[in-house]
């Protein structure tokens, strides 16, 4: 469903401020398999997930969805294929427009826009239903404007929107991070039942440890660019968050020898 291979970016190349932030990432994701991706800041896991969805072009590399080569795609073609949440609850929505008006844009993509069709008797009560499915008892406010929710009830709404017409992909943008724990763990309950339900093809970045053990058939760890651990099956399910900080203090110890190495050869030849 996603196949990525030898995926190269590098910002600002050739100056003082160079970031090589992918460092050819081969990465294939099957139909139906939901992947976390996991890493410290700046190991390229968020670069990965804007690559996918086509905030940037790559240097190198391509990228396929759904068969397609998509590579050189820009962000608005892509959107056919993908369906995005953002960390910022409030990205993704219209503040101004009622609930129902939004999802009446996110079961038009792709289609001409027109809010009078959409928001007819004939799909009131499809909307009723799907809402009333994420159980936080917002299907008697459809009315109401959906800026004026919490930043839990948005996202799981947005949720709801990226997936109205079952998208090739989804991408969650570390979708919870700006959320309280409680609200956080609610969205996440209602992600794992809206994925395994479509059986969605799906690519989370995460700072949570807990959510990267948790959620996902497969998790991937990056660092500098790269991926470093790929975790699936039984092997999956025995993870621990503690596993994973033993991971990451393994490769910051791996850094500091690296660096004290590099600073040695540095006096060395001074």
């Amino acid at each position: 469903m996603l196949d990525i291979r030898g995926l190269r970016k590098t910002f600002n190349a050739g100056t003082p401020n160079e970031v090589r932030s992918l460092r050819g990432i081969d990465l294939s994701i099957p139909e139906g398999m939901f992947l976390v991706v996991i890493g410290s800041n700046g190991s390229g896991k968020s670069t990965l997930l804007n690559a996918v969805a086509g905030s940037f072009l790559p240097d190198e590399g391509s990228l396929h969805i759904a068969g397609q080569d998509v590579t050189r795609w820009p962000e608005h073609r892509r959107a056919r294929l993908v369906g995005r949440v953002f960390q910022n609850p409030f990205s993704g929505t219209a503040p101004t427009l009622s609930i129902a008006q939004n999802l009446s844009l996110a079961s038009r993509r792709g289609m001409r826009r027109g809010l009078g069709l959409a928001q007819g008797g004939e799909q009131r009560p499809d909307m009723l239903s799907r809402v009333r499915s994420l159980g936080m008892a917002l299907e008697e406010r459809l009315d109401n404007a959906i800026g004026s929710l919490s930043g839990g009830q948005r996202q799981a709404l947005t949720l709801l929107m990226a997936t109205w017409l079952k998208p090739s992909l989804l991408l969650l943008d570390e979708h919870t991070a700006a959320l309280d724990p409680r609200s956080a763990e609610q969205v996440m309950r209602i992600t794992q039942q809206v994925v395994s339900r479509d059986r969605l093809t799906t690519l989370m970045v995460t700072h949570s440890m807990q959510h990267a053990v948790t959620y996902g058939d497969r998790l991937v760890m990056m660092h500098r660019g790269q991926v470093i651990h790929d975790f699936e099956g039984a092997e999956k399910r025995r993870l621990r968050p503690a596993d994973l900080l033993a991971r990451f203090e393994e490769v910051r110890r791996a850094d500091l020898l690296e660096e004290t190495a590099a600073d040695l050869l540095r006096r060395r030849y001074v």
